[in-house]
């Protein structure tokens, strides 16, 4: 088999940079070692920056979006027992966010791929990657008939931090940052309406607690937990129980509990790889860095990473120049980092840290106190929760 581009990973990066390519006249194949249904049942975040927002419309995805997504123009932040709303839209200059599920956006791109008749191979074994250094790279898996081997011009690593793109490059020629934070957080999904039309961060005594949503009819609720615990350990009533002494009156009061349809705990990290250009492979999204969720930033820096590889890579195929390669990984990283800091400062700011001595909590509720009551701390949470400009 033979294409311009084979992408690794049929995540939202990997379905939304070959919606840009095909629409930019270049083709592509995905490769996926996991089943589509797999890929559907993951469980993720979903509040998107207008960034995303206009990527998944220039791929021909974003109608369903526009009609069910739930636009956000602010959230709610409490500590020491009141609450606080940041104006995001106000203090960022107009900008808001959209909630999205995850799921949802996959499936749409999903059928704009399909709609196009492009390629994707799910459920592709002992796949690797050969050749980017030079070029002539490929990428090999094998299905049911036995071995397979794509031929290509260059290679999009979007397979993830476990992904066998970031694996397959020599040791000395990548550099990789990060920071393994002592906590989780423990997701619960569930058919209750919200307790609020926007999200509520709680800095609680006991630990961070965050109540979003999918849907006016569909709750995600967290708390932060010990990484030693286990999703198995907790029932729905004890995850409630603790919800309710982490929140506020106003939203114990509009809680509704019900059933878990999904229960599962992530573990937060810290992490970039540095460059993100091998060659004829780059990589893109959580194969390149993964940040905290507290700041909403995983997905948003995949859909930049794209956006930055899609015209790269159009510019390449207009014109023959290098130039644009070159850049790929420096104009990435620049906005990955901003992003970095901003979800680190932000994590640390809302939860409690083993072993911590007393008077760090009293720190955090002077500089939330200081933030919230000062224009210019305000413009900053909202500036960077909805995402800083592209190449700013």
């Amino acid at each position: 088999m033979r294409t311009r581009v084979a992408i690794v990973g049929a995540g939202p990066a990997g379905l939304l940079l070959g919606q840009l390519l095909q629409r930019a006249g270049i083709d592509n194949v995905i490769v996926e070692r996991q089943s589509a249904d797999h890929v559907l049942g993951r469980i993720r975040a979903g509040i998107l920056e207008q960034v995303t927002m206009d990527l998944l419309d220039e791929a021909g995805a974003g109608a369903r979006m526009h009609a069910e997504g739930l636009p956000h123009h602010g959230i709610e932040l409490l500590f020491d027992g009141g609450r606080h709303r940041v104006d995001l839209q106000r203090h960022s200059g107009g900008r808001v966010v959209m909630v999205y599920g995850q799921t949802e956006l996959t499936r749409d791109l999903m059928q704009a791929r399909a709609a196009a008749g492009l390629q994707t191979v799910y459920s592709a074994r002992d796949v690797r990657i050969e050749g980017f250094d030079g070029t002539r790279p490929r990428v090999v898996y094998r299905d049911a008939d036995g071995e397979r081997r794509i031929d290509c011009d260059f290679i999009a690593g979007c397979d993830g931090f476990h992904g066998v793109c970031r694996a397959s490059v020599p040791a000395g020629a990548v550099r990789t940052w990060e920071k393994v934070y002592p906590f989780g957080w423990l997701g619960l999904l569930s058919d209750t309406p919200p307790v609020c039309d926007e999200l509520v961060y709680a800095a609680s005594p006991r630990g961070f607690a965050l109540c979003s949503q999918r849907s006016p009819t569909r709750s995600r609720y967290y708390l932060q937990v010990p990484l030693t615990e286990r999703a198995e350990r907790w029932s729905d009533a004890a995850f409630w129980d603790e919800l309710r002494l982490r929140l506020d009156d106003a939203a114990r009061a509009r809680l509704v509990t019900g059933p878990s349809l999904e229960k599962s705990i992530a573990p937060l990290r810290s992490f970039v790889a540095e460059p993100l250009r091998f060659g004829r492979l780059f990589l893109a999204g959580d194969a390149a860095h993964i940040v905290p969720p507290t700041g909403a930033k995983g997905l948003n820096l995949a859909a930049s990473d794209v956006k930055y590889l899609a015209q790269t890579l159009q510019d390449y195929a207009a014109d023959g120049s290098e130039a644009g390669l070159d850049r790929y990984s420096a104009r990435c990283l620049r906005r990955v980092w901003k992003a970095e800091r901003f979800s680190w400062w932000f994590t640390g700011l809302l939860h409690r840290f083993p072993g911590e001595a007393p008077i760090e909590a009293k720190f955090r509720s002077a500089e939330l106190d200081y933030l919230l009551g000062s224009e210019a701390g305000l413009r900053t949470i909202a500036e960077n929760y909805v995402g800083l400009p592209l190449d700013g």
